[in-house]
């Protein structure tokens, strides 16, 4: 039985997290690198950890096919009801389906895009699913993972002061040793009001951290750094 790590913030505030996905990148760059990387225009996509699917309608559009895997059904109910207000065509090439990232609900080499975004891939770990990633995957496909840098003040900083034990540099190292190509993308959070921007402060970080970090963010946008990790199956034989 594979073990599913609870989501600390949209498994139990949904609503919250919502205006939290609405707020995140503002300025389109993880969009734009990750198109990049891999314009998933006419291909077959999976995202991995969909949550309640706000991702999906966006590769909807173009996608020929998108799958999102979420593992709390309570979640995957919410990403289908996401789904079921699309228009038609784009409806059509959209699903979403209850299963964990380390036994993904799909056939070997069906997909040409893996993509996960602050989910399950933290680092050490997470190995069962990248060997899944990579059955999935078609030769020549890509899996990108985009996560948070701790690295980078100031959201950065509140993190490492609630995971005193998570170390960067171990994940930068763990990744690199899996054949990661990793990016630094630099992104803007942008709240309509001080009650959003505290509200989501407020289930990212313990009690004490978020105050510090309400404190010491008197708008209503955050500078927010992200890592975009990338690696292509390979379409040949490696000799």
């Amino acid at each position: 039985m594979e073990r599913v790590r609870p989501s600390p913030n949209i498994w139990h505030w949904p609503e919250i997290y919502e205006i939290e996905n609405r707020a995140q990148d503002s300025t389109g760059a993880l969009w734009r690198a990750l198109r990049e990387h891999c314009d998933w225009a006419g291909l077959d996509v999976v995202d991995v950890g969909c949550g309640d699917g706000f991702h999906l309608p966006l590769f909807a559009v173009t996608a020929r096919t998108v799958v999102g895997v979420e593992p709390h059904p309570p979640l995957a109910r919410r990403a289908r009801r996401r789904i079921e207000s699309l228009p038609r065509y784009e409806k059509a090439a959209a699903e979403v389906r209850v299963a964990p990232a380390q036994r993904l609900p799909l056939a070997d080499a069906s997909v040409d895009l893996v993509h996960a975004r602050t989910a399950y891939f933290f680092g050490p770990g997470c190995e069962p699913g990248l060997a899944e990633a990579e059955r999935v995957l078609r030769p020549g496909g890509t899996l990108a993972i985009i996560d948070l840098d701790a690295t980078c003040p100031p959201y950065g900083g509140w993190m490492r002061a609630d995971m005193p034990h998570y170390d960067p540099d171990t994940v930068e190292t763990f990744f690199e040793r899996h054949g990661f190509h990793s990016t630094s993308v630099d992104t803007l959070w942008r709240f309509h009001d001080r009650a959003s921007l505290e509200a989501v402060l407020g289930i990212e970080f313990s009690a004490e951290v978020a105050r510090r970090a309400v404190a010491e963010s008197p708008g209503l946008t955050l500078p927010v750094g992200y890592r975009l990790r990338v690696r292509t199956r390979p379409t040949g034989l490696l000799l």
